[in-house]
């Protein structure tokens, strides 16, 4: 090879290289910050943290309740017998102590008058022997035969009273009369349902929630209803009751929870959106970019020390923009959210603080 082709075999590799590194430079990535050597030292890293805060678990509870009365109750008559009066009309207000129905009840009315002429003439045979006994001109045993028989007549009295009471039907609470197809003429028994009544100036809400928020719900917690038939009734109430049990087949708990109606826009058997939301246990709290995915599962780098250290955590709850983790994270701890592929486990940073994204100061670990 001549001398002359040398040459320009050596001129054009130059030519090549310069070209490349005139169009691939700029896009090559720069040395890292921090990874260069000064005075024969490696440099910190530079990362920007953000404390780490807390905040409770909050399980969103949304499930589907029944609605019954605060106070029902389904109306028989005690005794068998023909209706004579009908004294109230569907969906009425009574009154608690109001007579709803009345039975025929003259043999019973009868009955209270034999037995009240009966306790006259008891009371003054009773009256005549007693003075008769002060003077020593009557038995002590007719005496006492005489009180046994005026107590046996209050007795019969009573009886005869208890059985004409029977013979009427009466609102044993104040509330909402339902609907009854009886009519005078009609005859009745024990095992008749004559109507409802429903006090319902509030309704409980009955729901199932799952076992595993057994002790989380207490009374007193507050819960939103809405009717599934109009959204936009919304009526906040508060967990009345919890049931003692577990069902083993759903593996839920009832939970009841008393709303208002002040304005009786709400049925007793309705059917209602629950929604509550249960507070739990305090977890720390970390911006949603500041958790990292490597093969064993999520994680974080904290600064601790003025050093990196990888921390596995595990994800509890997203809450909007951050996120509830369960790690071990010490007082005092820093949570990168910005210069990851800078992290070293132990390696020295200097890092900015940021509060809400604003980088606020900058501080150099050692």
């Amino acid at each position: 090879m001549t001398l002359l082709r040398q040459l320009l075999i050596m001129g054009l590799i130059a030519a090549v290289a310069a070209g490349a590194w005139t169009y691939l430079g700029p896009v090559l990535p720069p040395p890292e910050v921090g990874v260069g050597k000064r005075d024969g030292k490696k440099q910190p890293a530079i990362v920007v943290v953000q404390e780490v805060a807390s905040a409770h678990e909050t399980i969103r509870v949304r499930v589907v309740g029944t609605a019954r009365a605060l106070r029902s109750a389904t109306l028989h008559s005690a005794a068998a017998g023909e209706i004579i009066r009908v004294n109230f009309t569907a969906d009425q207000q009574v009154t608690g102590g109001t007579v709803l129905l009345e039975l025929d009840s003259e043999a019973e009315q009868l009955a209270v008058d034999l037995a009240r002429i009966r306790l006259d003439e008891n009371r003054r045979t009773f009256e005549r022997l007693r003075r008769l006994k002060s003077s020593g001109a009557v038995a002590n045993s007719t005496h006492d035969d005489a009180q046994s028989a005026l107590e046996a007549a209050r007795i019969e009295l009573k009886r005869a009273e208890v059985i004409l009471a029977d013979r009427h039907v009466v609102a044993p609470f104040s509330g909402r009369i339902g609907l009854a197809e009886l009519d005078v003429g009609d005859r009745v028994d024990t095992d008749s349902a004559i109507a409802s009544l429903d006090q319902r100036e509030a309704l409980l809400v009955r729901f199932e929630v799952p076992e595993v928020l057994l002790g989380r719900i207490a009374k007193g917690d507050k819960v939103r209803v809405t009717p599934w038939s109009d959204r936009t009734i919304v009526t906040e109430g508060s967990v009345f009751d919890i049931g003692s049990r577990i069902n083993e087949q759903t593996r839920t708990f009832l939970v009841r929870a008393r709303i208002a109606n002040p304005n009786d826009t709400l049925r007793p058997g309705m059917s209602f959106r629950v929604a509550s939301d249960v507070i739990g246990q305090v977890y720390p709290m970390v911006p949603e970019i500041a958790v990292q995915w490597g093969g064993d599962g999520s994680f974080l780098w904290l600064i601790r020390d003025g050093r990196a250290r990888h921390v596995e955590a595990t994800i509890v709850q997203r809450q909007e923009a951050d996120i509830l983790v369960d790690a071990t994270i010490l007082p005092g701890d820093l949570v990168v959210v910005e210069g990851f592929h800078r992290m070293r486990d132990g390696r020295e940073v200097s890092y900015a603080k940021t509060v809400l994204g604003a980088k606020v100061k900058a501080k150099t670990g050692s």
